[in-house]
């Protein structure tokens, strides 16, 4: 889908795109070959000038140069062109007040692998891992899991980003992930109102009995979350191109069903529920 999108272009905005569309400019080879008198904007030049830098900065794996350049909610046009290079993320923090907060536990999934990382085990080896991917897919990242991992390792990640929470509302589906997850028919796996209230309780309990049973719970539900992006930007890519001409050619198949490494404690869910259900009863 990148190589139809023309909204990246300054002054092209979503009305420029459909006429470029309509009238058969459907790819950027189209511009780039077309005679400036077809064109149905004033400046050719700037037009195919603008698709050349393009057509260079994809050839050089540049995600970052349309991420900074597309709308928060048009991030989804990067997906199919960069997929092999994605990453899923999703964090778990302690949730300490005033500003005391720090990082629990991140999952990371890239569809054929599941990563991991746990405060004293191997946090710090988080950096290096993510920087093998070109792409970073979140729920609600751009606003919390981006900048909490920036300021906590103290880096910036150069990373395009796909923020779902975004693609998604411009869809009409809001209410958080799990919300989301709901309307869109996918399973929670045994960890149905299960929240990152809860994941605060299991790391407080982990932290405080280094039960390993409350550990595998909360890693079951921080990894669930981030392999379940992946049917979620599927999906959102899928709907999305509803309002394009190109759902017929470049509609995806769903993914193939994720193998969740953890597997969450059934009698640590349920003491977790009661506490959040007595906490905010």
């Amino acid at each position: 889908m990148l190589k139809n999108t023309f909204c990246h272009i300054p002054g092209i905005g979503a009305k420029s795109e459909r006429r470029l569309w309509a009238q058969g400019f459907r790819h950027w080879e189209d511009v780039v070959g077309a005679a400036a008198e077809t064109l149905p904007l004033k400046n050719d030049y700037f037009l195919k000038n603008h698709i050349t830098e393009s057509m260079e900065q994809l050839t050089e794996g540049n995600s970052k140069f349309f991420s900074d350049k597309l709308p928060p909610a048009e991030q989804w046009r990067l997906f199919s062109e960069f997929r092999d290079s994605t990453a899923y993320l999703d964090i778990e923090t302690s949730g300490m007040p005033g500003g005391g907060s720090y990082i629990t536990t991140i999952a990371m999934y890239d569809g054929r692998r599941v990563f991991h990382y746990v405060k004293g085990q191997n946090l710090n080896r988080f950096l290096d891992d993510v920087s093998a991917y070109n792409l970073l897919v979140t729920y609600n990242g751009r606003c919390f899991d981006v900048p909490f991992i920036e300021n906590y390792f103290r880096v910036r990640l150069p990373h395009a980003q796909i923020d779902l929470r975004y693609v998604l509302k411009s869809l009409g589906y809001t209410g958080g992930l799990k919300g989301c997850e709901k309307k869109l028919g996918i399973d929670r796996d045994g960890l149905e109102g299960v929240d990152g209230y809860a994941a605060v309780l299991l790391w407080e309990e982990y932290r405080r009995t280094r039960d390993q049973r409350v550990l595998e719970t909360l890693l079951a539900y921080n990894v669930l979350d981030a392999v379940n992006l992946e049917r979620l930007m599927v999906t959102s890519y899928n709907l999305k191109l509803q309002e394009t001409p190109f759902l017929e050619t470049h509609r995806l198949p769903d993914p193939r069903e994720a193998v969740n490494p953890f597997e969450a404690h059934r009698p640590t869910v349920t003491r977790v529920k009661n506490l959040m259900w007595g906490f905010h009863g």
